[in-house]
Parts: structure tokens; C-alpha cells; sequence
């Protein structure tokens, strides 16, 4: 059993929530939990509450969105039709967008 901790507001987190996915929804979830540039349980617990994700600049998050937007940019070299895009392509592409876009915003 691991030991417990306290969060940011000092509370006890001694309950365990688990679910299971499918491979490529922990991909597309280790993605965007990449992106924000939180811990998995922080990001989970921000979108299960309904609560914004605030993005914190940092070096892991700028080589994450590097790294993505390399790779979603090789994507739409790949694609000849838009009938190829997938959702989930679709998605990634729109969080690293909206996070790309804050950052220009709070950079003015």
C-alpha cells in the first residue's frame, strides 16, 4: 500500500479511484496530461471536478508541445484526404492549439 500524502490544501488523499481504458484512450490521456504539464492524478481530478486545466509554462510542457506539434504536423503531410482525420488526431491537435494560444495571449 503506498503511503499517503496531502495535497496542495493540505487534505488527506486517501481515496483511490480506478478505472479501466483502452490503450489508445491512456494514449490520448498521457497526451494531454503531457501537454498540461500536471501529474496524471492533478489533471484527472481537474476534469473530473469540471474544473479549467490552467496550463503552467514550463521546459517539460514547451518540448511536449514541441514534440506533439512535430509530430501532428508529419500527421497532416501524411493526410491526402479530410476523410482520413481521426477524432482522436482531431482532438490533440485542437488541446495543443488552445494551449498554443494561451500562451500568445498571456505573452502580449
Amino acid at each position: 500500500m503506498s503511503a499517503k500524502n496531502l495535497d496542495n490544501h493540505n487534505r488527506w488523499r486517501s481515496k483511490t479511484v480506478a478505472f479501466r481504458m483502452s490503450p489508445k484512450e491512456a494514449d490520448m490521456l498521457d497526451e494531454f496530461v503531457k501537454l498540461s504539464g500536471l501529474t496524471k492524478q492533478d489533471y484527472l481530478i481537474d476534469r473530473v471536478l469540471q474544473r479549467e486545466v490552467i496550463v503552467q509554462g514550463n521546459p517539460r510542457v514547451y518540448k511536449a508541445l514541441r514534440n506533439e506539434l512535430t509530430s501532428l504536423c508529419d500527421e497532416l503531410k501524411r493526410i491526402t484526404e479530410a476523410g482520413q482525420v481521426s477524432d482522436d488526431f482531431l482532438n490533440v491537435t485542437n488541446m495543443a492549439l488552445t494551449i498554443l494560444s494561451c500562451m500568445k495571449e498571456e505573452s502580449l
